[in-house]
């Protein structure tokens, strides 16, 4: 699996400035449609025509709908993260920044259900060409809540990670599959964060 990941990033850096340009293309083009229509509107020949590209190009690149969508969620969560850069936590504890980013993650969110919803639906997928962006993902949302925590005792913040990261993710499928309503996911979020860092 590892080694899946390492072959997949390698081709991705060996491309050339054209071949990542269209790429890009594709998975804006891919965001765009979910956005609008969520991820049923998502068909590869739609993407192609958005994108300007040939059907078989998408091919080269993603092995399925579900490959291009989870490639799509790993730029959006990348995206969180730069922002974050940009604008670090708010907070007076470790607590409140960890739901100062939850929330903005969240309202991101809110505003783009459709195409949140499409995401979390591509990358929860059992296809195996996926795995290695199912990992990145959660590499990211790792760092996303490192950040808030920092100066917390290593040991209990690398427990909180493994925590929250579950809690958001199974909140998160739950609101995809109607288990639970949108609001929940970030109320979920805080509960989590204020129980194990009340201490912190």
């Amino acid at each position: 699996m590892a080694e899946r990941m390492a072959v997949d990033a390698e081709r991705i850096s060996s491309m050339t400035r054209s071949q990542q340009a269209r790429r890009d293309r594709v998975i804006e083009a891919a965001l765009q449609l979910a956005e609008e229509g969520g991820y049923d509107a998502v068909q590869m020949r739609d993407v192609a025509s958005t994108a300007s590209v040939a059907l078989g190009t998408i091919y080269r690149y993603f092995a399925s709908k579900d490959h291009l969508l989870a490639a799509a969620l790993v730029e959006w969560s990348s995206d969180l993260k730069r922002r974050l850069a940009v604008r670090p936590p708010r907070g007076d504890t470790p607590a409140e920044r960890v739901v100062d980013v939850v929330s903005r993650a969240h309202r991101s969110m809110e505003r783009h259900p459709q195409l949140a919803a499409a995401l979390i639906t591509a990358v929860t997928s059992p296809d195996p060409a996926i795995v290695e962006y199912q990992r990145e993902m959660m590499a990211i949302l790792g760092e996303v809540l490192s950040l808030p925590m920092e100066g917390v005792d290593e040991q209990l913040r690398d427990a909180v990670l493994r925590v929250l990261t579950h809690v958001w993710f199974a909140t998160l499928l739950g609101w995809v599959n109607g288990w639970n309503d949108q609001s929940e996911v970030a109320e979920e979020l805080e509960v989590a964060a204020r129980l194990l860092l009340r201490d912190a």
